[in-house]
């Protein structure tokens, strides 16, 4: 019996492993994973379904205070360039889904929970918070972290803009022809 438990055991490790072994992490310069997710107001993301547009994809939680210190910056950005073609999914790793609703009454962008992702080739980030950037070729263009680049107004001006064809001054919308 107790051999039986310890195969099971070993099994079990075995199969955990070989699990985070086979997904599709992102890669910098490389096609963005797959990505699948039930967003908390009941719409589907899917990331394939993007393409064409910016996307950001956003790992935190609400008990991170780093992610709570980026949440406005996410927010704003969002709100001034969604309009040009900037998708953005937030994926929490909360649990339960109380927190999560009550944090986001205040911001704009969607949000979905991280153990509910029916596809995730991103996998379980190393740190959160972790930002992707998808260009509108589907290839991951960014990663933020903490530790390597914050995300701020003006790191995501910096990197997000040029993939929108703006530079990072420009305003949000273009003005129609002959107008300044």
């Amino acid at each position: 019996m107790r051999q039986i438990g310890l195969k099971a055991l070993v099994i079990m490790i075995f199969l955990m492993g070989g699990a985070s072994v086979a997904a599709a992490y992102a890669t910098i310069g490389q096609p963005a994973p797959p990505l699948t997710a039930t967003e908390l107001d009941g719409h589907e993301f899917d990331l394939a379904a993007e393409r064409g547009k910016v996307v950001i994809v956003n790992f935190w939680a609400t008990w991170c205070s780093p992610c709570r210190k980026e949440m406005p910056a996410l927010d704003a950005f969002y709100k001034r360039y969604h309009p040009d073609g900037l998708e953005m999914i937030g994926l929490s790793a909360d649990s339960p889904h109380a927190d999560v609703v009550k944090v986001m009454k205040s911001l704009s962008y969607p949000v979905a929970m991280l153990d509910d992702a029916k596809i995730n080739g991103f996998g379980t980030p190393d740190q959160i918070p972790t930002t992707w950037v998808i260009g509108r070729d589907g290839v991951v263009r960014a990663e933020f972290t903490p530790d390597k680049l914050e995300v701020t107004e003006k790191s995501l001006a910096e990197t997000i803009l040029p993939l929108l064809g703006k530079n990072a001054g420009a305003p949000a919308h273009t003005s129609p022809p002959g107008k300044p």
